[in-house]
Order: structure tokens, then C-alpha cells, then sequence
């Protein structure tokens, strides 16, 4: 109880002030100094490695900083030239980006055997972020013209129609050296839908309506139906999969009445949540502490592997961004896993960058490192709880509106 009462005199508010402001000294004082940009994760091994999907979650971070004045909006323009202007230099296949480059060279460093070019997906978490930027540094004075002006460059440049080969679906991965080997379909339900989106938003290369609507919704074969835990799941995998699907796309993506043809995005982030939610409280699995106030299934550490937790997957391991990351969707049982991590598990979890990545109190394991992608999704996620910061500039863009409504989306945000 004395380590509980630790976190009892801070009010939600503050304790989420506080998570946020460590989560962010990730991205800010553990950037990588020769680019700006996140390393993948805070090991000698990565050293040299950023991340381009943890990238555009980094950028974002910028903003809040600035909002919240944890920084200057000085300091964010000059590191957002910094970073920009790495990203101009940097490798592309196509206009896409690789999952990770080198921060000293802007060369591709290969993710796996095959996956050494483009990675479509990790290219749109980036371009989530930039034109969230895009928005945000509206102001007149040549940096900030720049930034914007560089940005748009970037996006214009991006081949998105070239990897459909011709077809109604866009692939995921293309390298310079084995071309189209990996041969994934980016279809639904995942983390990838703001791929789709920006797709169709840009000003070049768009893709048609026809190949989301064949690609990515499987002419409607992405919908599930079905109850789970007395929660209907309107799309993907049985048991909503990973929580990550709810978080990565929808960073800057608003969800709240965000419906199209195959679902109200809102009722199924919410859905998905309170499934994985209800799942760990029923604890099927008997693994220790799993209930009320210990839960949250997605991607992320076990020991020494980068694992996919979900119902379907699970050897006992909370994943920390998975809870943190869908407070806009299940807030009072986000609130309850926060304070328990901050109260109960601080010392084994919490650190200079806030939370690490996970915990398996069965096996009485704690991560001790932290991922790119997933501290980006506690920080954005909360501030998406908390003002609506990045929902608001990143909805803002008039080419991802025009992608929205080309898709048949509809959006408060669309007027």
C-alpha cells in the first residue's frame, strides 16, 4: 500500500502530465544527434538506427512539447530542419521510406533478409506526422516556409499507385534487390488504414476508391459481426487482435464519428478495446495479476524478442502502451492500469523515458528497454485524450480531407 499511496496524491491529471513529459525525453534527448529523428530503441546495438514509423510519432511529440511548453517553438523549428532536411537526403525507394534508415547516412539499414527497400506502411506512420506538421508550423517566417514547403516535396514524391503493381491492393514492401519476394497484401483489418487513406490523398500517385474498397476491405470481407465478451466487433480478426490496430493509425486519424461503408471507426477502436480489456479481467489463462487494474495485449518485449500479444497470443505479458494508448476509448480502465504501473510495478517499469515497454508477473519479468513506435503511442494518445491536439491539425489537411471523401468516408471534420 505505501507504494500505491506514492501515486494517490496525484491527480489524473497531473500523473498524465507526468508520463507524458518522460515519454517525450525519448524523443527529445534521445533523438538521434546527427538527424533529429528517434532511434528504434535504447540499446548499443541501434545506436545508428531511427525508425521511420516512430519518426512521424516523434514528430508529433514535437508539437505537443511545444503546446505544453516543455520547449520553445524555436527549439522545434530548428529541430524540425534538422530532421527534414535528413529526410530530403535520406534513401527512398519509389518516394517510400525503409522501416529503418542509418542517422548518420540516410542509407536503408535492412529490417529482415528481404526487407531491405520500402516499407509503405511505416512511410505513411511518417507522413501521418509530417503533415500534422504541415499544419502546425503555419507561420509566415522563412523556417517554418521551409519545413512546410520540404514536407511537401517529400509527399509529393511518394509512388503510392507503383506499389498496387497494377492491381486492387497496395503491397507492402518493394526492395531494390528481391522487388516484390515479400509479397504481403496490406489488406484489412490492421494498424494500416491511414496507409489507404494517404493513398488516396495525395496529390500524386493516388490510388482509386476501387482498390480500398477491393484492397484493403476485401470487398467487404474485413467485417466480423460477431459478440465477443457481449461486445460486438464490427471488423478484423476474432477477438480484435493486438491493440495496436486501435492506436498507430489513428494518431492523427480522428476516430470520434469517423464511419464509411465497413464500420464507425469509433465503436470499433472502442469495441476492440473493451474486448482485450475484458479478456485480461477474465484472465483465461490464469497468469498472475492479469484483471482490472493489469491489462492491455499488443505488440511489443518479451525478454529478448519483439513479440505480437493479443487474446489469441498470450503468454502473460502486459504490454504498458496498450492500456496507456487507449484512454480516447476505455478511459476509467486506462486510468486504473496507470495507476498501478505508476503505483505498484514504478520501480520495475518506470524510468527516465516514463514507462518501459512491458511486464510478465508469472515469470516475474520486467522490460527494461523502450520502443519508438509504442512510446509514441502513449504520449500521442494521451494528448489525444486529453485536447484532441494532433486529431484537430492533422485533420485539418486539405488533401487528407479530399482522401476521406474520396474513400466515401464521413467526418465532423468534413464539412
Amino acid at each position: 500500500m505505501i507504494k500505491q499511496t506514492a501515486s494517490m496524491h496525484l491527480t489524473d491529471d497531473a500523473l498524465l502530465e507526468l508520463v507524458q513529459r518522460r515519454t517525450f525525453s525519448y524523443f527529445w534527448d534521445f533523438a538521434h544527434t546527427g538527424c533529429g529523428l528517434p532511434r528504434e530503441r535504447d540499446h548499443e546495438h541501434y545506436k545508428d538506427v531511427v525508425t521511420t514509423g516512430g519518426s512521424g510519432f516523434g514528430v508529433m511529440a514535437i508539437i505537443i512539447a511545444v503546446e505544453r511548453k516543455w520547449i520553445s517553438r524555436e527549439q522545434a523549428v530548428i529541430r524540425f530542419l534538422k530532421i527534414i532536411a535528413f529526410l530530403d537526403k535520406a534513401e527512398k525507394h519509389h518516394g517510400a521510406f525503409s522501416h529503418w534508415l542509418n542517422g548518420r547516412t540516410g542509407k536503408t539499414i535492412p529490417f529482415a533478409k528481404k526487407d531491405d527497400g520500402a516499407d509503405l506502411v511505416e512511410t505513411a506512420f511518417l507522413f501521418q506526422g509530417l503533415l500534422t506538421a504541415r499544419q502546425y508550423l503555419n507561420r509566415k517566417n522563412k523556417a517554418e516556409q521551409t519545413i512546410r514547403n520540404t514536407i511537401t516535396r517529400l509527399w509529393r514524391q511518394v509512388e503510392w499507385s507503383w506499389f498496387t503493381r497494377g492491381r486492387d491492393v497496395l503491397y507492402w514492401h518493394w526492395s531494390p534487390r528481391h522487388r516484390w519476394a515479400m509479397n504481403l497484401r496490406i489488406e484489412g483489418y490492421n494498424e494500416a488504414l491511414i496507409t489507404y487513406v494517404l493513398a488516396a490523398a495525395a496529390p500524386e500517385h493516388s490510388i482509386s476508391r476501387n482498390v480500398y474498397e477491393k484492397g484493403w476491405a476485401r470487398s467487404g470481407a474485413m467485417k466480423n459481426g460477431k459478440s465477443f465478451y457481449k461486445t460486438k466487433l464490427p471488423l478484423g480478426p476474432d477477438l480484435g487482435g493486438p491493440l495496436f490496430f486501435a492506436h498507430y493509425s489513428f494518431t492523427g486519424l480522428d476516430p470520434r464519428g469517423l464511419k464509411d461503408a465497413f464500420a464507425d471507426y469509433e465503436k470499433q477502436n472502442k469495441a476492440h478495446t473493451a474486448i482485450n480489456y475484458r479478456y485480461c479481467v477474465d484472465n483465461p489463462g490464469n497468469y498472475k495479476n492479469y484483471g482490472k487494474h493489469s491489462w492491455g495485449l499488443s505488440a511489443c518485449d518479451y525478454k529478448r524478442r519483439y513479440r505480437e500479444h493479443s487474446p489469441v497470443k498470450d503468454n502473460g505479458t502486459i504490454c504498458c502502451a496498450a492500456a496507456l494508448s487507449s484512454l480516447p476509448y476505455l478511459p476509467k480502465e486506462s486510468m486504473a492500469a496507470l495507476r498501478y504501473f505508476y503505483g505498484e510495478l514504478k520501480d520495475k517499469i518506470w524510468g527516465t523515458y516514463g514507462f518501459s515497454e512491458s511486464y510478465n508477473e508469472t515469470r516475474k519479468w520486467y522490460a527494461a528497454s523502450h520502443l519508438a513506435i509504442n512510446q509514441g503511442s502513449i504520449i500521442l494518445s494521451i494528448e489525444n485524450y486529453r485536447t484532441g491536439l494532433l486529431w484537430r491539425w492533422f485533420m485539418k489537411d486539405k488533401d487528407v480531407q479530399r482522401g476521406l471523401m474520396k474513400l466515401g468516408f464521413k467526418s465532423p471534420h468534413l464539412k
